[in-house]
């Protein structure tokens, strides 16, 4: 501990990514990216503004990207609002929306960045266990609250609440913010953005990391009310205005503008998890109904730690959780068909020695 931090420093336990191995040749499967490139349009449109402008500083207001989004979602462009990466925009919403005079609550079992950015913001927070399967109980909410958030589908679980579910939190809570983080919405589940302009609390926080194959770009978005996003929009510009650059917004804005690319990726990634899943139930898997690009699976004869060393050892890499509930699970994100194939053989392989 050095002795030039301030108090807060020393009280952080700071968020663990997932490994980004540099070893050729591995089959990554534990950081939940899309095996599938971004659309050409986006590269394309990334070549067209790498040029001498680059010598200018970017829209801080991303106005041509928020245009964008905005008429994707069917939304007004003032309900929009854009950051580097989902988690700067999350950053913002619990420094400015959700650090309230009562706890904030989420699940106990979702992103590991929740609690961190509770402790950075200095935020009281209760966590409510999720149900014995897994899911999400609406009526455990029905607590005295300075705020509601959960990502859905969950994280690392993959289960997702349904629309009504997610409706019924917002009716129950009108005085709190219900923020619904929807990293990966678009591989199966309805989104809340349809909600937005009924409910002035409902906040929904998207990113372009998985379903558009932008984790390398670093674009996240919230969705909901002019308020609300205001509120974000003065956290922002009292911290970093030109958050975006401007190879990252034409990127983005390109992503947005290639939707066919954008539901034929997710088509494929869905068809791969579902095969996946069931080739993984048949080998005596115990698979939790994913909407999301990646499987939590355990089996009851082979521990999880054992299971993710011997993978690893075969030159694949998922995910393992030493915690609480979770440590028999792995977290399998989805890859290409090939990729699959070889850790379904490898598994088999390991399992039958």
């Amino acid at each position: 501990m050095s002795r030039f931090w301030s108090d807060i420093v020393s009280q952080l336990t700071p968020y663990v990514p997932g490994e980004q191995p540099q070893i050729s040749k591995l089959i990554k499967l534990n950081t939940n990216e899309n095996p599938y490139g971004p659309s050409p349009k986006v590269t394309a449109a990334i070549s067209t503004a790498n040029n001498h402008d680059l010598r200018k500083y970017p829209d801080p207001n991303a106005a041509q990207l928020k245009a964008t989004i905005a008429k994707h979602f069917k939304l007004d462009d003032h309900m929009v609002f854009v950051g580097n990466s989902s988690d700067e925009v999350l950053a913002h919403v619990f420094r400015g929306l959700l650090k309230q005079s009562k706890p904030l609550l989420f699940p106990d079992i979702t992103y590991s960045f929740y609690p961190v950015y509770c402790k950075l913001f200095e935020i009281e927070y209760r966590l409510i266990p999720l149900n014995d399967d897994y899911c999400i109980g609406v009526d455990d909410y029905a607590l005295d609250n300075g705020g509601i958030i959960f990502a859905n589908p969950n994280a690392p679980t993959g289960i997702a609440l349904s629309i009504e579910e997610v409706e019924t939190l917002v009716q129950r809570n009108p005085e709190s913010v219900i923020v619904v983080d929807e990293a990966y919405v678009d591989f199966a589940n309805d989104s809340a953005v349809r909600l937005i302009k009924q409910y002035d609390n409902l906040l929904v926080t998207q990113t372009l990391s998985k379903s558009r194959s932008l984790a390398g770009l670093r674009v996240g978005i919230a969705l909901g009310h002019a308020d609300l996003i205001e509120g974000l929009e003065r956290i922002k510009n009292s911290f970093h205005p030109y958050t975006l650059d401007a190879l990252a917004m034409a990127g983005a804005t390109a992503a947005f503008e290639d939707n066919d690319y954008f539901e034929g990726t997710c088509a494929k990634v869905i068809a791969t998890r579902q095969r996946t899943s069931s080739e993984l139930v048949s080998m005596g898997f115990d698979v939790l109904p994913s909407s999301a690009n990646f499987v939590f699976t355990r089996h009851s004869e082979h521990g999880a730690e054992e299971l993710f060393r011997a993978l690893r050892d075969h030159g694949i890499v998922v995910r393992y959780f030493d915690k609480p509930r979770i440590n028999q699970f792995l977290r399998i994100s989805i890859g290409t068909d090939d990729e699959m194939n070889s850790l379904l053989s490898v598994l088999r392989a390991i399992m039958s020695n």
